[in-house]
């Protein structure tokens, strides 16, 4: 098997799966283990940090590590940083077969900071029966020092490993989500995945096919890839039904007197009356249309119905704002100051408000299907809880596109950049 550590909804599975590899995840979060389950992913709902790793022994082929990031990213507090020396003692003690987490953590200002350490923990006990022949991690940038304390004890058992930062837009992920990596092997030699994709398309040549333009939001989405008419795209209930995931005081919400239109996965069943104002959003699914850019295809155009789209990421005065025809910022909720909402700007004086102060711009919250979408994963992806849960869960997972490249060459698996199976 493969035993997937802090498993969240399913980043990682979702190509397992696709594959035919048996994989079981351990999460501790309801509403991600609700997922996986509406999934049809093998779950074990535990803390990782007591679950007994001997239950295991002596089948696991892989192990895959994203401890949460909060601690870490600067989305957060970012405590981790000052717990790093604390995290760096954790795992040279585990790899020793030393036990001092209780002490360790009484000192750790963020008490998810050790989370980063219980991989070693499984490693050095599964090491003693030769398991697991591979290991690939994930985590924000900040991370990286402590991969690489990681890799010189895995060397030391005999690994081959690789440390780095990828960029997820290099591997066909609308999103330029730079994360550090570890990967590991018994039997090859650990190295990163070759880009699919750069931010600017390259031709073929007589060594191979070039690398493919970054997928744009708009290829994702499909957004401009059709001419019939399409809804506008907002915010509706989710599986757990609950309140919005942010305070709607900072952004202008959906009036009531807007037809309220929904996300679907279906494009024959969307109705073609929920139109306002000239302000429609395609909800044609990443699915449905080609996620690549090649020079000769520059792609959707950005200007959908008399509006050009951006999205803005987060409400600061540093906020990542980028064109539907971009790769979308590295996604991350669960505060206010980190909502994503799409900002339209009239091209066309027909097509905004026709009030004495001209055209307006117009804000709307990005759905949690679209941000699965940006991530990645199907357009139906089965997410669970309300909008608040459903979106923590999407920006903490990792994207499946880029768990697929890492994972591929463990698995004996080809990946090339017209290889979009995963995004059916």
């Amino acid at each position: 098997m493969v035993l997937d550590l802090f498993a969240g909804p399913g980043g990682w599975s979702f190509p397992l799966a696709r594959w035919g590899v048996r994989e079981v995840g351990l999460e501790w979060d309801e509403w991600a283990c609700r997922t996986r389950a509406a999934a049809g992913l093998l779950t074990i709902r535990t803390d990782v940090a007591v679950y007994p790793v001997q239950v295991f022994s002596g089948r696991v082929r892989g192990l895959i590590a994203s401890p949460p990031c909060q601690a870490w990213s600067m989305a957060g507090r970012r405590l981790g940083l000052l717990d790093q020396p604390l995290v760096h003692q954790a795992v040279a003690d585990l790899a020793a077969g030393r036990d001092i987490r209780e002490r360790l953590l009484s000192a750790c200002r963020d008490d998810r900071s050790l989370l980063a350490a219980e991989p070693m923990r499984y490693l050095h006990a599964l090491h003693h029966s030769g398991e697991p022949e591979w290991v690939a991690m994930e985590e924000v940038p900040h991370v990286l020092p402590l991969w690489r304390q990681y890799a010189e004890v895995l060397r030391g058992w005999g690994y081959s490993v690789w440390t780095g930062i990828l960029n997820a837009a290099d591997y066909g992920v609308p999103q330029t989500r730079r994360r550090a990596i570890l990967l590991a092997s018994r039997v090859r030699s650990a190295g990163p995945p070759v880009p699919t994709h750069a931010q600017t398309a390259e031709p073929d040549s007589l060594f191979g096919p070039g690398r493919a333009r970054w997928v744009s939001m708009a290829q994702a989405l499909g957004w401009g890839a059709t001419d019939r008419p399409v809804p506008t795209v907002c915010a509706g209930g989710g599986p757990g039904g609950g309140a919005e995931p942010f305070p709607s005081g900072s952004r202008q919400a959906l009036s009531d007197a807007r037809d309220r239109g929904t996300w679907t996965a279906r494009p024959e069943q969307i109705p073609t009356s929920a139109r306002q104002r000239g302000r429609t959003r395609s909800a044609v699914p990443h699915s449905s249309v080609e996620n690549r850019c090649s020079p000769a295809d520059p792609g959707p155009s950005t200007e959908v119905a008399g509006w050009a789209w951006s999205l803005r990421h987060n409400n600061q005065t540093n906020a990542t704002v980028r064109s539907l025809d971009e790769p979308a910022g590295t996604l991350f909720f669960g505060h206010r100051a980190n909502e994503c909402v799409w900002i339209g700007e009239p091209t066309d004086p027909e097509a905004g408000d026709t009030s004495a102060n001209g055209p307006q711009a117009e804000s709307i919250r990005i759905t949690a299907a679209e941000a699965g979408v940006l991530q990645t994963f199907p357009a139906d992806y089965p997410w669970q809880g309300n909008k608040g849960q459903q979106f923590s869960q999407i920006g903490n997972a990792v994207p499946p596109r880029l768990a697929a490249h890492l994972l591929a060459p463990h698995l004996e698996r080809d990946l090339t950049r017209d290889d979009f199976a995963l995004a059916a």
